[in-house]
């Protein structure tokens, strides 16, 4: 892997002032583009450089990288997908932007057409004084469309009045009558923007949730939980939020405006509802799907689906928690639970409590406790990234999702054109800017003996959120807790067993506890999946989330190891974004243009 960004340094001096190259590159390249060129591409490629490809070429997640890989790539897949139509984009025109003191690069933004769509690309242009001349660093191209397919937007948007018919026409419509389409399992965050997508293509969609009601999966957790994401980084498709929100959403009305967004976009969502099993009939090429859906003043009715698409979106490992047993439980006399049933500290003071995990979650419940002067202690398992929100979150989110941003859309492919590798060495530069910020936090948790880290090779809290969905904490205030003695700490050692009374620990030592909570995360997802799936058709699945040798996350949004079932997963930003691109590859397998995915050198 690289160990830094191309530098002044290394490219024999910072580039000269004006933007006018990017026309003449970009003119360069879509030459090269049309004729089908691949020696002329290349030429203007650094042979360190990046091609990162989203479904426009490959019809799957790709990166490669140098021009060794690019070049078998493209004599590949070039000719084939029948780019045309380079445009440099009239709304973002080529920009020279110094992130850093020692790094320039000129950012080009243009469109182009597909056999089967329309896309957008994205290319940084870095200055090589030896060679003379401004080479591609990166290169990002991404389907974005479908050649016949409009979106139900703007002047697209249902134009014919309703008169007192509205009501009974949802109604009617929520019956499915016939069958639909695509059943989405689960309607968070995930469900839902798939759905909205998969609607405004006109595709015919149903969300089954097994809650009472949209947002309950936020409305039920833990009464302190508030997004640590800002408001920029977190909007839903079609309906962003107004420019009054408050910076950093708590989860109780982030559940309100999901429930609102359903109801303003129309989707339709049976609740109360489970899936019973979804069965593969390979002679049809569809799922068959038992459906309980809940009916208004209680009990099921039984429906059996015929569908062409599964997209499996309950959440990381299905919402269900991963849950250790640890001797001595039994024996126990207080309480036991996981931090998804931890609801509020009002009901323990007076109490000690102790939280098992040092992640994201851990420090919530334990900062909640302490405001409310409950003795709580944190029993710290692995190290973890921490980073003060106030100082971090400007710094790593500035250029695209905080105040004076680009358009979320635009800011969505800036971030998505650099591979994750470059994104790891931008952030390896982030960590190291915030911890100067955080001088003071971090050395006093270094002096009560907090164990924690810099993240994946220093890159701060991004890439243990890719590799581990968790791992880190960005602090409003329990660290400093930590620090002061507010929060207890213990780590070094493990734990023995539960006594009547509390935990011991290998080390001989025992903390009394009322109540024990287990921020452990949740588990393999494939285990939820279990009771709806064979077996057999699980074991086929690829694993999903990770980060695969390309530095693409594995499995998610695209190819999970069987036809016609998808992972929909992320946080608010992912899944806004990925939400288009598997709503196009359904879209494009319901036209019948889908090609084939590109698999030569892929990871496995």
């Amino acid at each position: 892997m690289a160990k830094d960004l191309p530098t002044h340094s290394t490219l024999g001096g910072p580039p000269p002032p004006s933007v006018d190259a990017g026309q003449a590159w970009f003119t360069s390249f879509s030459n090269a583009i049309s004729s089908c060129d691949v020696p002329a591409l290349l030429g203007l490629i650094r042979e360190d450089g990046f091609w990162r490809d989203m479904l426009a070429l490959t019809w799957d997640f790709r990166t490669f990288k140098g021009t060794e890989r690019i070049k078998e790539f493209l004599y590949d897949r070039l000719q084939g997908a029948e780019l045309s139509s380079l445009k440099l984009s009239n709304d973002f025109p080529p920009n020279l932007e110094q992130p850093w003191e020692d790094v320039t690069w000129l950012i080009i933004t243009f469109t182009f057409s597909t056999k089967v769509g329309t896309g957008t690309g994205i290319a940084r242009l870095v200055y090589d004084h030896k060679a003379g001349a401004w080479q591609a660093y990166t290169i990002y191209t991404t389907l974005w469309g479908l050649h016949g397919v409009s979106e139900a937007l703007g002047s697209n948007r249902l134009m014919q009045p309703n008169h007192g018919q509205w009501i009974s026409s949802l109604a009617k419509a929520l019956e499915f009558e016939k069958d639909p389409e695509v059943l989405i399992f689960g309607a968070g965050q995930a469900g839902l923007d798939v759905s909205a997508r998969l609607k405004m293509m006109g595709v015919s969609v149903l969300c089954v949730e097994r809650n009472a009601r949209v947002g309950d999966q936020w409305r039920g957790r833990y009464e302190a939980l508030c997004l640590h994401d800002p408001v920029w980084y977190d909007h839903l498709p079609y309906l962003p939020f107004p420019s009054t929100w408050r910076a950093y959403t708590p989860a109780a009305k982030l559940a309100q405006w999901l429930e609102f967004y359903v109801q303003a976009l129309e989707l339709p969502i049976w609740l109360s509802s489970t899936v019973e099993s979804c069965t593969w009939i390979e002679r049809e090429g569809k799922w068959e799907v038992v459906v309980l859906r809940g009916k208004e003043g209680g009990g099921k009715e039984r429906r059996v689906m015929k569908v062409s698409q599964v997209v499996y979106a309950a959440g990381w490992a299905g919402g269900v928690p991963n849950m250790p047993r640890i001797a001595g439980m039994d024996e126990f006399r207080g309480k036991i639970v996981h931090s998804t049933q931890h609801k509020t500290a009002k009901d323990y003071v007076g109490k000690k409590v102790l939280i098992i995990g040092a992640a994201t979650s851990a420090h919530d419940i334990a900062h909640d406790f302490a405001n409310h002067d409950i003795d709580v202690t944190i029993f710290q398992r692995n190290s973890a990234y921490i980073m003060i929100t106030r100082h971090g979150m400007p710094v790593v989110a500035r250029g695209l999702y905080w105040d004076d941003c680009p358009p979320t859309e635009q800011a969505d492919m800036l971030s998505a054109s650099l591979p994750n590798e470059v994104m790891r060495l931008v952030h390896k530069r982030y960590t190291q800017e915030v911890a100067e910020k955080d001088r003071e936090l971090l050395e006093g948790l270094d002096r009560v003996g907090f164990r924690r880290n810099e993240g994946v090779e220093g890159s701060g809290l991004l890439f243990l959120a890719y590799y581990r969905a968790g791992g880190y904490y960005l602090d409003v205030g329990a660290s400093q807790m930590i620090v002061d003695g507010k929060i207890g700490l213990k780590n070094g050692c493990e734990i023995d067993r539960f006594t009547p009374s509390g935990v011991r620990f290998s080390d001989g030592s025992e903390i009394a506890a009322d109540l024990v909570v287990f921020a452990t995360g949740f588990g393999d997802i494939k285990k939820s999946m279990g009771n709806m799936f064979a077996s057999d058709l699980v074991e086929k699945l690829k694993p999903v989330w990770g980060v695969d040798e390309e530095g693409e996350i594995r499995a998610a949004w695209g190819d999970s190891g069987h036809e016609k079932f998808w992972y929909m997963m992320g946080n608010l930003c992912l899944c806004r974004f990925h939400s288009k691109h598997m709503a196009l590859q359904i879209k494009a397998m319901q036209m019948g243009v889908f090609g084939d995915r590109y698999q030569k050198g892929k990871p496995s």
